[in-house]
């Protein structure tokens, strides 16, 4: 826990109890809000504004960000540069995380491009790929390496996320290398459930589940007789 000096509020990043991924991913929406707000805005935001804009409720909002200490004054709402401070340090964003992408497909081309990647910290600092017609292409900075010398270029590029943009086949195989090499943190874009001890954070990108959500969502609003 840590206490702000000069009246600011208390702020509790500790990992001790369970967030959900939905409250994360909420608080990740609210920091994309205030980021999002022009200088000439006022300088506080209160939670039922900032609620219409997440789409959720005042409520939500307040509960949310009571799980990590106590922001904002009652009638006063949340000021809007102190907020986004502190969500950036309960989403981890105030350092630089080195991430190495594995696969130099078209998915990994992608992802490399993203430029968004590194304005929120993530640093692609390596790309490997099995492929030798790959192998030795500069991209940017780097140069594909073989992903046999994945190790080693984990521990020696002081890796902490792994980017998995590669076959299914190989996914697992992959992830067990990069968890021996004390990576902590995945970002799973192959289409498999990847088994991983409890300290190792996953995260999983399938496209078609998500396809998959939106058509039960629009089959069931066309039930409803909607449309």
């Amino acid at each position: 826990m840590m206490r702000g000096g000069g009246g600011l509020p208390t702020l509790d990043v500790s990992v001790t109890r369970k967030i959900s991924d939905s409250t994360v991913r909420r608080l990740s929406q609210y920091l994309r809000i205030l980021e999002g707000r022009r200088d000439s805005d006022p300088g506080t935001l209160s939670s039922h504004e900032l609620a219409g804009d997440a789409g959720t409720t005042a409520a939500q909002v307040r509960k949310d960000l009571s799980l990590f200490g106590s922001f904002g004054k009652r009638g006063m709402g949340y000021r809007v540069d102190e907020l986004k401070d502190h969500l950036r340090e309960i989403l981890g964003l105030q350092r630089v995380w080195r991430v190495a992408l594995l696969g130099a497909g078209r998915i990994g081309s992608a992802l490399f491009e993203y430029a968004d990647f590194r304005r929120r910290g993530f640093d692609i600092v390596a790309v490997l790929d099995r492929d030798p017609g790959k192998i030795g292409t500069p991209w940017g900075k780097v140069v594909v390496r073989d992903v046999r010398d994945l190790e080693r270029t984990l521990a020696e590029d002081e890796i902490d996320v792994v980017i998995l943009a590669v076959p299914e086949e190989a996914a697992q195989l992959l992830t067990d290398l990069a968890v021996g090499a004390g990576v902590r943190g995945i970002l799973n874009f192959a289409p498999v459930q990847l088994r991983v001890p409890p300290d190792v954070a996953v995260q999983d990108v399938n496209v078609v589940t998500e396809l998959e959500a939106l058509s039960f969502e629009l089959t069931r609003s066309r039930g409803n007789g909607a449309g």
